[in-house]
């Protein structure tokens, strides 16, 4: 692994990544995250040997491993990141529940995943890095999470601070940077990232570009059901959401895709978002999908449009 972390080094130190890692850092010690700071420095942070990736929940140590002032800090510390929106998780015994069953959308991508034993892999827009820990499980050479929401860097540090998995790392820099790691990746992970951009077929030419020859890129996008190469545009809100901006249809998705250079491009799943994988919870206490469906028609959204759609793509450089 030292050879590939001297090169992904080698990439972070050039301009302008290294000036735009420098920036997050600044961001990250500033006022605004100070709450999220004092929940990880009021911790004892040591390797747990009580990790397990392969299932649903990711769990890091064990119930009564902790004393109970310790325990007791732990569950406060945890409670400053609600809304968690990505999970499940169980930490030192203590189950967090978050808005997305994640592990739902991992099972159904995994069975179509190339094997990951000593890939190098980047997991675009990685949150907290819940997949970023499942993949740990396959035993990747290495995992690169490029998340800029430093929230979520917080999040993964709190997480990383008990689990300390050597092969993972956490990037605050965004995927419109991905093409300075040009050739680099032999899997890319795009779940839930095209939708929330302006330029997705710019993206997609990123990704392409960063993947090696012969590398995989597996796409979880966002859309609306439609017969025609479509894509909808919101006027101003999508069920609730003001960040997206193209919902493509599955056709249309696959259009970009192949536009962008890709090859073997498949569609291994489709389905309709329910209302049982996004939902609030104690752990994620905010308005969840079935609150932005229409009361009136549940086929539609809140502000009229049709309901989302997942599509799950894999495509080959």
């Amino acid at each position: 692994m030292s050879e590939a972390l001297e090169n992904l080094a080698s990439y972070l130190a050039k301009e302008p990544l290294r000036a735009l890692r420098e920036k997050k850092l600044q961001e990250k010690a500033g006022v605004e995250y100070a709450v999220f700071r004092q929940a990880i420095e009021r911790l004892r942070f040591f390797p747990t040997p009580h990790t397990d990736f392969s299932e649903a929940e990711v769990t890091i140590g064990k119930a009564g491993e902790l004393p109970l002032l310790e325990q007791t800090r732990l569950f406060d510390s945890l409670q400053v990141f609600r809304p968690w929106k990505k999970g499940p998780f169980r930490i030192f015994g203590e189950p967090i529940d978050a808005e997305w069953q994640a592990d739902w959308k991992w099972g159904r991508i995994l069975p179509h995943c190339p094997d990951l034993a000593g890939k190098t892999i980047a997991d675009i827009g990685c949150h907290n890095g819940y997949y970023m820990f499942r993949m740990a499980a396959h035993k990747p050479l290495m995992v690169v999470g490029f998340e800029p929401v430093i929230k979520h860097w917080l999040c993964f540090d709190l997480l990383q601070g008990f689990a300390q998995v050597p092969n993972l790392h956490f990037e605050p820099l965004g995927v419109e940077t991905i093409d300075a790691f040009p050739s680099f990746f032999d899997v890319i992970f795009c779940l839930g990232i095209l939708y929330h951009h302006t330029d997705p077929v710019g993206l997609l030419q990123k990704m392409r570009k960063a993947l090696q020859p012969g590398g995989t890129i597996i796409i979880d996008c966002q859309g609306v059901q439609h017969d025609d190469s479509i894509a909808l545009v919101p006027k101003n809100t999508y069920a609730g959401s003001s960040g997206m901006w193209f919902l493509p249809s599955l056709s249309c998705l696959l259009n970009w895709v192949r536009r962008s250079g890709f090859q073997d491009v498949v569609c291994f799943y489709q389905a309709q978002v329910s209302e049982l994988e996004q939902r609030s919870t104690p752990w994620a206490p905010i308005k969840s999908l079935g609150d932005f469906l229409s009361p009136i028609d549940r086929q539609k959204t809140i502000e009229g449009y049709p309901r989302p759609w997942r599509f799950y793509v894999r495509a080959k450089k």
